[in-house]
């Protein structure tokens, strides 16, 4: 259960600049919650953290006297185990066994209290044989984070894949993204294996790149707002520009569409050929021809990928019904990023939804089950995660807290049902923040 309470956890000055405001986690000891870190639009930075004891009152409910009594508890190398398994990622999932082997102060109860910081950060996600272009607006110079080539989990990039092409984890940093791209403007490299190498045989790979734009002459600068990245802030962003993502008619390629904190909304999709340009390298003259081409029905449905973050699909989808036989095609989609706050709160926990001042909650959607092996998947068997096919949408969250200034709700299946029974689950909430 994700508490309040005074923190008493050990300080640290970070050397990285933060956002404008700390985030914190209380959980209590206890197998069955998911400590869960987890940044929208940046990578995590923890600033404290205690596994112990600092109050009385946290995590007290039922608890006799004697186990609330030592508040001077605390586990030496918390901060540094945390910041050793979360710092520089997105998300970071543990729970209290990682500390319970070094038990500070025996017979009382204690808990997991971290505060942490979003570092800015603009994610690039390209996937093996595509391009990756970085970018930043005029005045400012890319300075890369971290770079990851290989495989982190079995969703990204898997779109039309086999399993076997995408169950190995085997993903390795690499420096050579910082070194092409470092102190430019903008930047472009290819996420294949002659550039960084093949850390996992047949695998399907993916590129994943943070990274932050630096004012030049300046030592530190936060992200100006792009189109595809909102700094993470509890006041909903105000529409993004239109994004624009073309992919030549190649069973290789990957048509991605990501909104870092925000939910895709698709305005137009064609596939077919519009113009005698694009993609059109090394193509004959008969290929271009046709610019009157389109399949009608490729415009995306908003089942497929409006209001979510990440769609993947590619031109196989399409092949079956040829506009234009013998005509080269392509497949161009725009599309906006509309705003939305993301909460994903793993079962059992309480998920809080708040808007600043005066705003009061709206529920975008909802949904309790489970889409990914990986989210709230820590220390779980694989019996409890494999099923991701599972995931209702709900409007029991609306209907608790539309039109409230915060809102408490547990993901349990007492509250939602059970969509599957034995998986482990959670709750992924969209809303936004409107004026009265």
């Amino acid at each position: 259960m994700l508490l309040g309470g005074h923190s008493g956890a050990q300080q640290v000055s970070p050397n990285f600049p933060t956002t404008s405001f700390t985030e914190r986690v209380i959980t209590c000891d206890d197998d069955l919650n998911v400590h869960r870190l987890s940044c929208e639009s940046g990578v995590i930075f923890v600033q404290t953290a205690l596994y112990g004891r600092a109050d009385k009152t946290t995590c007290s409910e039922g608890r006799p006297p004697q186990q609330l009594a030592n508040t001077q508890c605390s586990h030496p190398d918390t901060l540094d185990i945390m910041r050793k398994r979360c710092n520089g990622k997105r998300v970071c999932e543990l729970n209290t066994n990682t500390f319970r082997a070094s038990d500070p102060c025996i017979g009382i109860c204690k808990y997991l209290d971290t505060t942490y910081t979003c570092l800015p950060a603009i994610f690039s996600i390209t996937c093996e044989r595509s391009l990756a272009s970085l970018q930043c607006d005029e005045g400012q110079v890319i300075l890369v984070y971290s770079a990851d080539y290989g495989r982190r989990d079995p969703t990204t990039c898997s779109y039309r894949r086999p399993v076997s092409d995408v169950q190995n984890v085997c993903s390795l940093p690499t420096s050579k993204v910082a070194e092409s791209c470092n102190g430019k403007n903008s930047c472009t490299i290819r996420a294949v294996n002659s550039v960084f190498g093949d850390p996992c045989g047949t695998t399907y790979k993916y590129l994943e790149v943070a990274y932050t734009c630096h004012l030049i002459n300046c030592s530190f600068a936060l992200v100006t707002v792009r189109s595809h990245f909102l700094e993470l802030s509890m006041f909903p962003p105000t529409p993004s520009s239109v994004e624009r993502v073309i992919d030549c008619d190649d069973e290789y390629n990957v048509h991605r569409l990501s909104c870092e904190n925000a939910a895709i909304s698709v305005h137009t999709a064609l596939y077919g050929r519009a113009d005698r340009t694009t993609c059109s390298e090394g193509r004959p003259p008969q290929q271009l021809a046709n610019t009157q081409c389109s399949l009608k029905s490729s415009l995306f449905s908003p089942c497929s990928c409006n209001g979510k973050r990440v769609c993947e699909t590619n031109t196989n989808t399409f092949r079956a019904s040829d506009p234009c036989i013998g005509i080269y095609k392509y497949l161009e989609t725009t599309y906006t990023c509309h705003p939305a706050i993301f909460s994903v709160v793993c079962q059992h926990s309480l998920a809080k939804l708040q808007c600043p001042g005066v705003q009061l909650i709206f529920v975008y959607s909802a949904y309790y089950g489970r889409r990914d092996p990986t989210t709230c998947s820590y220390q779980r068997p694989a019996s409890q995660v494999q099923n991701v096919d599972c995931s209702n949408p709900t409007s029991k969250v609306a209907q608790s807290c539309n039109g409230k200034s915060s809102c408490t709700i547990r993901a349990s299946n007492s509250v939602f049902g059970d969509p599957c029974v034995g998986t482990y689950k959670y709750l992924e909430v969209a809303y936004t923040c409107q004026c009265k």
